[in-house]
Parts: C-alpha cells; sequence; structure tokens
C-alpha cells in the first residue's frame, strides 16, 4: 500500500528530518568529523526506516515532488549568483590551471565510472551517476541529475544510487585528503614551515563575523541580512527561476536544450556579472548563501524521503566495485597530476588534499583536509583562496556541462 503527501506535509517531515539529522550530527563525533550534511544524516535514517516498514508491512511513502523541484531551483540559481567572475583575477593563472585540472579530472572520473560499469555488464549511466554527478557535484547534483536520469533515461532507482554514492564520496574525500598530502609533503620534504595555529586567522573578518572564504559552502556560519536585503534577494531568486522556465521551453528539442535546473544556475550567473559588472549594482552574497543553505537542505530532505532503497539490491555489489575504483583514481590523480601540475611544492600538496575532497565529496570537505595539513605545517594562502573560488560554483558550471554533452550523446 502506498500512501501521498501533499506539499504541507511534505514540509513538514523534510523539517521533522532536518531537526533528527541536526541531533544526529551535533551528538555523533563520525557525522561531525566528516561533514556529513543534516538533511543526509535525518534522511537516511528516514530511508532505512521507510525499508523496514515497506519489508515488514508493505507499506511506502510518496512524497510531493512541487516543493521539492522548486527548492532544488532556488538552490543551483544560488550556485549561479555566487558567481563573481571578476574573482577570478583574485586567483590568479594559479586558479586557470587548477580550473583545467579539475576539468580533466571531471572527463577522467566519468570514464572511470562509465567503463566499469560497461565491463559489469549494467547501464553506462549508472557509472556516470558513480562518477562526476555524485562525486564531484556532490549531493545536491545528484538529486537534480537523478531525477532526469530516472524519467528520461529509465534508470530505477537512480536517486537513491546518486544520495548513496555522494554519501560514500563525502566520506572517503575526508579521509584520504590528508595522509595523500601529508605524504607528498614528506616524499618531497615540503615541510620548511613554521607550523601555523590556525590557517584562516589572516583572513580578513566582516562586519557579519565572517570570513572572505565563509561562502555558502559552511551553512554553520552566522550571516546578519535585513528584510530589504532579504526581499532584494528573493527577486533575484525569481528572475533565475523565471529564466529558466524561459529558457526551457524555447530550448526543448534545440541543440541547446538543458534540464531547467542548469538554466536556473546559468541564470544566476548571467544575472550576477551583469549586474556587478555593467550596472555596479551590489549583490548581497550574505543572503544568497542564506536561502540557498536552506533551500539546499529542504531539497535534500525532501528527496531522501523520497528513496526506495529495496530497488538498489541488485546494483548494491558493482556500485562499491566502481566508488572503489574511484577512490583509487582520485589519490592517483591528486598525487600525480594535481600535485605536478601546481608546482610540486607546499601549496600544492595542501591543494592536492583539497582537491580529494571536492572532487570526492564537497568544498567542506576540501577546507577541512587543508585545515588538517597547515594546522600542522603551516598557512597556504594560496590553496585557501583558489580551492573555495573553484569549489563554490566554477566547478558545478564545468560539471553541469560535462555531464550534459555525455547525455547527449547517449540519448
Amino acid at each position: 500500500m502506498e500512501y501521498s503527501f501533499n506539499a504541507f506535509y511534505t514540509l513538514i517531515a523534510a523539517v521533522i528530518v532536518l531537526l533528527l539529522g541536526r541531533f544526529l550530527v551535533n551528538n555523533i563525533d563520525f557525522l561531525k568529523r566528516y561533514n556529513i550534511p543534516e538533511p543526509v544524516a535525518g534522511g537516511l535514517v528516514a530511508a532505512v526506516l521507510s525499508l523496514i516498514v515497506h519489508n515488514i508491512w508493505g507499506l511506502s511513502i510518496t512524497t510531493s515532488s512541487q516543493l521539492q523541484t522548486s527548492f532544488m531551483l532556488i538552490f543551483f540559481a544560488s550556485i549561479g549568483l555566487s558567481a563573481n567572475f571578476a574573482k577570478l583575477k583574485e586567483g590568479g593563472i594559479g586558479l586557470v590551471i587548477f580550473l583545467i585540472c579539475v576539468a580533466s579530472f571531471i572527463i577522467v572520473q566519468n570514464f572511470v565510472g562509465m567503463s566499469l560499469a560497461t565491463l559489469l555488464g549494467i547501464d553506462p549511466l549508472i557509472g556516470l551517476i558513480a562518477g562526476s554527478i555524485t562525486l564531484t557535484g556532490g549531493h545536491g547534483t545528484a538529486g537534480a541529475w537523478g531525477e532526469i536520469l530516472e524519467v528520461e533515461h529509465g534508470i530505477q532507482g537512480a536517486l537513491a544510487l546518486g544520495m548513496a554514492s555522494a554519501t560514500f564520496g563525502l566520506i572517503i574525500g575526508g579521509i584520504i585528503g590528508g595522509p595523500l598530502a601529508k605524504l607528498l609533503i614528506n616524499r618531497h620534504q615540503l615541510a620548511t614551515r613554521s607550523s601555523h595555529p590556525n590557517d584562516m586567522k589572516d583572513q580578513p573578518v566582516y562586519d557579519d563575523g565572517s570570513t572572505e572564504f565563509a561562502q555558502f559552502e559552511n551553512p554553520r556560519q552566522v550571516r546578519l541580512i535585513t528584510a530589504d536585503n532579504a526581499i532584494t534577494t528573493l527577486g533575484l531568486f525569481a528572475a533565475c527561476l523565471a529564466f529558466a522556465e524561459f529558457m526551457t521551453g524555447v530550448s526543448k528539442g534545440q541543440w541547446f536544450e538543458l534540464p531547467t535546473f542548469v538554466w536556473a544556475l546559468a541564470g544566476g550567473v548571467i544575472l550576477r556579472n551583469v549586474l556587478e559588472g555593467l550596472l555596479k549594482r551590489t549583490i548581497f552574497d550574505r543572503a544568497i548563501d542564506v536561502f540557498g543553505n536552506a533551500s539546499l537542505s529542504l531539497y535534500l530532505a525532501m528527496a531522501l524521503l523520497s528513496l526506495k532503497l529495496w530497488q538498489l539490491v541488485d546494483l548494491a555489489g558493482p556500485l562499491m566495485v566502481i566508488l572503489t575504483a574511484q577512490t583509487l583514481t582520485m589519490a592517483l590523480y591528486a598525487a600525480f597530476v594535481t600535485f605536478r601540475v601546481m608546482g610540486k611544492n607546499y601549496d600544492a600538496a595542501v591543494l592536492a588534499a583539497g582537491h580529494c575532497g571536492f572532487g570526492m565529496g564537497a568544498t567542506p570537505t576540501a577546507v577541512a583536509n587543508m585545515q588538517a595539513i597547515t594546522n600542522m605545517y603551516g598557512p597556504s594562502h594560496k590553496a585557501f583562496l583558489i580551492v573555495p573560488l573553484c569549489g563554490a560554483f566554477f566547478v558545478d558550471i564545468i560539471n553541469a556541462t560535462v555531464i550534459q554533452m555525455i547525455l547527449k550523446f547517449f540519448a
């Protein structure tokens, strides 16, 4: 028997999942250490309970997708609205080289995933799910593409596979980054700096108490906003979503057809840079961060509520094979490509740790990896400038482009 929740009950259930996740993260050291998002912690518990109820009583719940889709679009619009291309100048040539390195790895990641899926006799698009969709993209991207793969490409359980892969990557990304960087530093004798108690202390602190790198990837950062800022920001989000809906209709069936959430991201990029670059208008990053974080949390909670874990039994083995291979690929790439391309110095070793963080998990994992190194060996201001800029929005734009090209080929 199946029960359906309308939008209001779905929202109530999502909030309960978030509160459960917050309790778990605050009280379980493992979840806190590896930066497991609150909606993921609570949502996975809800998914397991749903599995038990389904197996014993044959009951399942279908949640409303109405609010879920809206929150997803707001989240991706927030990424676009954070994409200030003027910041490219701050990163300099190092940021450009690192972006090329990251873009190349996205291609490698998808090649490994899809090749192994083919060898294991399963749909190669499942390898794409266990590739850059979830590992570089994270839970938000996993949910967005998972829905598309289920509806348009017939990949049953794509959303559940995506959430499982993204969670695995988040944990593994936090495990391999620090030890890899330490190995590189010791092997190449790069530990020439004096120890530094906290790599982040030299950053400028703004009037809201945040630092230069405390962007929307850090949901616990306190940000002060006003009602006027909130209203203006809601207007920006509305414009992004209207643009996304319009372009989805215009591009349907055309060579430039893209999913709605990619158009929402693109709309945010265009709007941000036109307003600041051409019209010289100020964008309220703090409000964008708050709305983007809240939307992502609610979206993930709703997505995880709809997981049907019983659909994954046959794919559990192949999925673990692919994810294990992806872990090895990430470590080798960071050591032999990222580290060498970025200069084979101390900054390059810290960047390699950061790349492991968001190449398998998310930007907070990358920052945690780098802090573990800089707390021991000394600061790396170059790494703490480049990685947040890259992980905040540029990598999502690159990843969406690569995934769309692959899906176009398979379509």
